[in-house]
């Protein structure tokens, strides 16, 4: 490719980036929400419990550790745990019930009605997110959905559902990652600055 053509691509995708985080505005109000609600659930000393499928599974890793090691501040450690990381539990789980189960069997052993259960699924139709889901609600969990652009089943069932504008996966993704590292540093705000 010609350096010129791949100059023209690249400044393409930084603008489609552009104008997909310019959208974001939108959800400005749902972002303050869930921020004010994951604060007051560990402040109440709930738990941050995260679900996701391949770079979302590795974006809820990566948020858990925002929250367990720090994120901009040097402070106490946060109670988040990404269901996403032990293989024995995965593997046991997806041969014994089925992939579908993977989240929600750990919910049931892990979760309470005092914890928050956040699911990012860039369609929003994931079926183990949305078992996840249906048993974060069953035990009287709230939880978040962060999705693409149209109404999916996860936007159906969560308590809260921020849906990414966007409908391409890359720009889900990176506004999933984007509107987490927001909450991060409010709830980070909100619990070390009072």
């Amino acid at each position: 490719m010609e350096k010129k053509s791949l100059s023209f691509e690249i400044t393409s995708l930084i603008h489609n980036h552009e104008a997909t985080v310019k959208q974001l505005y939108s959800l400005v109000d749902g972002l303050a929400e869930a921020s004010e609600r994951i604060s007051s659930c560990i402040k109440d000393g709930g738990k941050i419990f995260w679900m996701g499928n391949g770079g979302s599974a590795s974006a809820c890793q990566h948020l858990a550790a925002e929250f367990v090691g720090r994120f901009q501040q040097d402070r106490a450690a946060l109670p988040s745990i990404a269901l996403t990381t032990d293989t024995s539990i995965l593997t046991a789980i997806s041969n014994d019930y089925g992939f579908e189960s993977v989240f929600s069997r750990q919910i049931e052993a892990l979760c309470t009605d005092r914890d928050i259960v956040i699911g990012l699924s860039t369609s929003g139709k994931s079926r183990n997110i949305i078992e996840g889901i249906k048993k974060a609600n069953e035990m009287g969990a709230l939880t978040i959905g962060l999705t693409g652009q149209e109404s999916s089943p996860l936007a159906q069932i969560a308590t809260r559902c921020l849906n990414m504008p966007s409908q391409n996966t890359a720009r889900i993704q990176e506004m999933h990652l984007l509107c987490c590292h927001i909450i991060c540093e409010i709830v980070e705000n909100t619990i070390f600055d009072d």
